[in-house]
């Protein structure tokens, strides 16, 4: 074996890195990965992406084997120069000795850890430079990066592009749903409350007319228009909790449902209950799948199959890792096979290409007259 190519050791830890990045679809979640395991592949003590932006700073910097203290008081995001701004504009890997030896080094704020051995690797996609990996200071200390870490790195990289150029189409194809779901929600919007306010208008007319020659009749034309604008009210509340966004990467999901299904059951006549049991922390696009099924299944219930109750359930699934979702209604049901044949889907198309996007399943119980239950399981991290 020449000092150049990659002992086995070595590909057992990049088919490891590999396989690693390849379970995550966040943009971040994959960056990070990516740092995490190109310093444990090469026994870096300090590793660092950059993603640049168009104005000479960076999109996005993660780093690895640096507190988030020390991340803190090291200050704002660097800016594209010295031996960074190199990376980003020369294909070719740079290894140093010392950094700080090199003509191009620009120095670092006060907080900043002292390195001295440096590996640098871009990211390419075609000729493009997407990205650049910097590691410094061997684990051992006094060591220096060796052409084998650089080759080992060289590879990771070229993989690293794969994966972070599908975490961007995932998160493109995410935003472009989110686009879609906000259009539906302004169609149901038009169908249903215009044509509520509109039957309003002219039931608050009719009883006008009614008032002086039959007040009997115009009282209960204001009964309808007090029934119509009930149901206008319901339906304006069930589009505003749609469009209220989300606040998952703040609160997590399980606080996230909560508040949700609570606000359901305040706004809609049928009862929405959540019961739970503990369940571990799953990565972001598992969280957000589960949420949007939720969300949808929801929906159906609330808005088209006239259920009284509907009850929703999270716990862990069997292996204990992971989670089930549970939406059951006791509304009209539907026969699946005739939905699909008819052209309507209820959503079903969407909340089943959420699950295969993360791995899961999802499965729906129903028939007329029988309610409908949506089970969704979506594997942990």
């Amino acid at each position: 074996m020449t000092d150049d190519e990659p002992c086995l050791g070595g590909i057992e830890a990049i088919s490891s890195a590999v396989l690693a990045m390849s379970r995550h679809l966040e943009v971040r979640e994959v960056l990070q990965r990516i740092v995490a395991s190109a310093r444990s592949l090469v026994g870096a003590e300090y590793a660092a992406l950059g993603v640049p932006d168009d104005h000479g700073g960076f999109a996005q910097f993660v780093v690895d084997g640096i507190s988030d203290a020390q991340w803190r008081a090291i200050g704002p995001l660097p800016r594209q120069h010295g031996i960074l701004a190199a990376m980003l504009k020369d294909t070719a890997p740079q290894r140093l000795a010392d950094v700080r030896d090199d003509p191009r080094f620009g120095g670092w704020p006060d907080a900043h850890p002292d390195m001295s051995a440096f590996l640098g690797v871009p990211i390419l996609d075609g000729d493009d430079i997407i990205g650049a990996l910097f590691l410094a200071n061997k684990s051992a200390p006094g060591s220096s990066f060796t052409s084998h870490d650089e080759h080992l790195l060289r590879i990771l990289a070229a993989h690293a592009a794969i994966a972070l150029t599908n975490a961007r189409l995932y998160e493109r194809s995410r935003e472009l749903t989110l686009a879609g779901e906000r259009a539906r929600i302004a169609h149901d919007l038009h169908d249903a409350v215009s044509q509520k306010l509109f039957s309003l208008r002219l039931t608050a007319q009719a009883a006008s007319a009614l008032v002086t020659r039959d007040p009997d009749r115009a009282r209960a034309e204001l009964a309808e228009v007090s029934r119509l604008a009930a149901e206008a009210a319901e339906e304006l509340r069930g589009v505003v909790v749609e469009l209220r966004p989300a606040a998952l990467d703040e609160d997590g999901l399980l606080p996230t449902l909560t508040s949700q299904i609570e606000v359901l059951d305040r706004a809609h006549a049928a009862r929405v209950s959540f019961t739970h049991t503990r369940v571990r922390a799953l990565p972001s696009a598992q969280e957000a799948a589960v949420l949007r099924v939720a969300q949808e299944a929801l929906h159906n219930a609330l808005r088209h199959s006239g259920a009284t109750a509907v009850r929703v359930e999270l716990h862990p699934a069997a292996a204990g890792w992971g989670a089930v979702l549970t939406v059951a209604d006791d509304g009209t049901g539907f026969a699946p096979a005739e939905v699909r044949r008819a052209g309507r889907h209820l959503g079903l198309v969407s909340m089943r290409d959420r699950a295969a996007g993360v791995g899961g399943t999802l499965r729906i119980e129903s028939a007329p007259g029988e309610g409908t239950v949506v089970v969704l399981e979506v594997p942990g991290g």
